[in-house]
């Protein structure tokens, strides 16, 4: 008993092993890029959530008395347009209505492309070939022409340009998942969930769809930008957010058609657009090289 006793007490105690994602956690927190952008995203999307309500002027509120005001004058932080709205108001109100479509956007392109990749994929043969020329034929349409045609088909509402950029932008991410469905199908752990007699929703549910969340994460970050970045066209073209509600997009939009009488409604709304995508695109980056095992 003694010589164990000494054995184990010059033992070295037992090393906790760490996962998959806490080692991408660690070495996503250790670039600074990604860390920064984290912090700085985190800061807009409290702006956006709490910012229209410590603001004393509403997004929508017009004062003829205060028109073309320059910033930090007469209250206004950020001046106001040619209503007399304020800038500060109507800039919170367009950052929570870009970030929303941003956000519901990317679910709805997530949940459908998710869902189809990993279905083709999986099940093969005349199906996969089938589903996959349905995307290469919604893939030879512009993408803009179709979320254009849908808008001025059904009108121009918040809804639809969740629904309708949301239906565009999945293809992409049907396609990354239908390539990464394909390696994985043939791992020894779905071989043995086929063995115990699982059927295929299952499999795909509870053992491929989890096995792809890496990738997935890492191009929702991406999608997010590209979603708002369409939306702002479409808003600067009048096909999106209509007045008096406000998005980044018709901010720019107004701006642009201003920016000789008042620079600073253009230059604000455009430092807001680039900060937040620059923000998931660090990050985007950041998830890629933290998820990539070739990188550790």
């Amino acid at each position: 008993m003694s010589v164990l006793a000494d054995i184990a007490t010059v033992a070295p105690p037992a090393v906790k092993g760490r996962s998959l994602w806490d080692d991408a956690r660690r070495r996503l927190l250790r670039n600074r890029a990604a860390l920064a952008s984290m912090i700085a995203l985190g800061v807009l999307v409290a702006l956006a959530a709490i910012g229209p309500f410590l603001v004393p002027f509403a997004y929508d509120q017009v004062n003829k008395a205060d028109t073309w005001v320059p910033p930090l004058t007469h209250g206004h932080l950020l001046g106001t347009d040619a209503l007399g709205r304020d800038l500060l108001a109507r800039l919170l109100t367009g950052l929570r209505v870009s970030l929303a479509i941003g956000l519901v956007a990317t679910t709805v392109s997530l949940v459908i492309g998710v869902a189809w990749g990993a279905t083709a994929g999986y099940l093969g043969g005349k199906i996969d070939e089938a589903m996959m020329r349905f995307v290469d034929v919604l893939y030879s349409l512009p993408f803009i022409f179709f979320v254009i045609l849908l808008m001025v088909t059904f009108g121009s509402n918040i809804v639809l340009i969740f629904v309708a950029i949301g239906a565009v932008e999945w293809l992409t991410m049907s396609r990354i998942v239908r390539g990464q469905t394909l390696t994985l199908k043939n791992k020894e752990f779905v071989e043995a969930a086929l063995a115990a007699g699982l059927g295929r929703t299952a499999i795909i549910a509870r053992h491929i769809v989890p096995n792809l969340l890496g990738p997935v994460v890492v191009y929702v970050t991406l999608t997010i930008p590209a979603v708002i970045l369409a939306e702002s066209f479409l808003s600067f073209l009048g096909l999106g957010v209509q007045p008096p509600m406000a998005s980044l997009g018709t901010l720019v939009a107004g701006g642009a058609s201003d920016m000789e009488l008042a620079p600073w409604l253009l230059v604000f709304p455009s430092v807001v657009i680039v900060v937040t995508l620059m923000c998931f695109n660090f990050i985007g980056d950041g998830l890629r090289d933290a998820i990539d095992p070739k990188d550790r």
